[in-house]
């Protein structure tokens, strides 16, 4: 058993509060549990608790053994100098405050059945550990659950942001292009796009982005895709574009071998998703002002749905001609990139702002969005949990990444009501 178990008990008074006696045999009567700590110090703040009859205010620790007071060196640690009660499963041992006196310790007693109905939820292979019971959860309870999510994963994806912003000095610009060209990469490819932002100057876009030649000619060279011996006029043409450029800001290329193309679709091989994002540069100007001032999730799609040069209607990759077929950022591809980039970016930007309908403003997004569809969401379909947008999907997958996979079931509302229920 974990340690955690305990404090779920303690936590929701699981326990059988009548009758409580101290090791000592004092009787024990619990009028505040206190506020659970999940940072360093005692388990419990601010809690009330009679003991005797003397009425304690303070904390509390919570073992499995008494004598991991000592095993943890809590004696030694005068953060615990004030805790009132030692919450335990198994007195094994007694233990003394700092100056001396005996510490009240109390032995918790619970319905067994608690115990095993958590063990089988850690003991699950199935896709989440209350596959089969979670259906009997209230549905409200489960979207309050979610909504709960949705900020913690919006916090999650702005933190990133953060630290992004450390390594650009705090320009939001900047940071803003690396987080777009990652988002070019739809995950396969996301390092070598970051890496790639990483070795262009945003001057050099600044500079030359009126021109879709050398906008190309900058992204495909700096990519590393003209470095080796040129297969047609087009991209002869942008050997000789990139050379100049790579002249005038003193370019280092990337190796061409880190781009994926293994077990891609043709349409999302590196070279299409380069010359879109290529595409988008040249088109559109102000961009980071056109996503924060954008009036309906209409206009934002219609931004994303860009489609590469005439070149690539017949091709996949340099010199190797393909049936003709336009190359375009689909809905879905712009609805996912407004989920994954522009809704934490508006995000982070509202909150260092603190612009607090800006941080509304990418909510309502989320909400206007359709659901994602992604093997989690599938997954989450087949038991019963249909998100009616994105904003709901994008709480499942936190659930699903950050709850579900690591078992963090007494984290999770879904499961502790499991619990509390059986």
């Amino acid at each position: 058993m974990k340690e955690e178990f305990l404090h779920f008990i303690w936590e929701f008074s699981l326990f059988d509060s009548s009758n409580l006696v101290a090791v000592s045999g004092e009787k024990i009567e619990i009028i505040a549990i206190g506020q659970h700590n999940t940072n360093a110090g005692p388990d419990f703040f601010n809690a009330k608790i009679k003991i005797g009859d003397t009425l304690w205010a303070g904390n509390v620790e919570v073992h499995l053994r008494s004598s991991d007071w000592k095993r943890h060196e809590h004696s030694e640690n005068k953060a615990y100098d004030n805790v009132i009660l030692h919450v335990v499963k198994e007195n094994d041992s007694p233990i003394f405050r700092a100056n001396g006196e005996l510490l009240p310790t109390l032995v918790l007693r619970y319905n067994s059945d608690i115990e095993k109905h958590y063990e089988a939820l850690l003991q699950s292979t199935s896709w989440i550990a209350c596959e089969k019971k979670i259906a009997n959860i209230e549905l409200f309870r489960v979207k309050h659950f979610l909504s709960r999510l949705l900020a913690e994963r919006l916090e999650r994806k702005a933190q990133q942001i953060y630290e992004v912003l450390q390594t650009t000095h705090n320009d939001w610009r900047e940071a803003f292009y690396q987080l777009l060209f990652r988002s070019f990469g739809f995950g396969v490819n996301a390092l070598p796009f970051e890496l790639l932002a990483k070795h262009i100057p945003l001057a050099a876009i600044g500079k030359h982005r009126h021109s879709l030649i050398q906008m190309e000619a900058l992204l495909f060279g700096q990519a590393g895709f003209l470095n080796e011996e040129t297969k047609d006029e087009y991209q002869q043409t942008l050997q000789k574009e990139y050379q100049f450029l790579q002249t005038k800001f003193s370019l280092t290329a990337m190796e061409s071998h880190i781009w994926k193309f293994l077990r891609l679709r043709p349409s999302n091989f590196p070279t299409v998703r380069i010359a879109q994002l290529a595409k988008l540069l040249h088109q559109s100007e102000h961009l980071i002002d056109k996503i924060i001032n954008f009036r309906n999730i209409d206009e934002l799609v219609l931004l994303f749905t860009v489609q590469a040069s005439e070149y690539w209607d017949t091709h996949y990759s340099f010199g190797k001609i393909s049936r003709k077929s336009t190359k375009t950022i689909g809905v879905s591809s712009a609805q996912r990139i407004i989920a994954n980039l522009i809704v934490p970016y508006l995000f982070a930007f509202g909150r260092e702002q603190a612009d607090e309908k800006l941080c509304d403003k990418a909510i309502e997004l989320l909400e206007a969005l359709p659901p994602e569809k992604n093997h989690i969401t599938n997954r989450w379909a087949e038991i019963g949990i249909y998100p009616e947008n994105a904003f709901y999907s994008q709480a499942l997958i936190q659930l699903k990444t950050t709850y579900c996979e690591k078992k963090e079931c007494l984290k999770c509302a879904i499961g502790a009501g499991l619990l509390k229920r059986d």
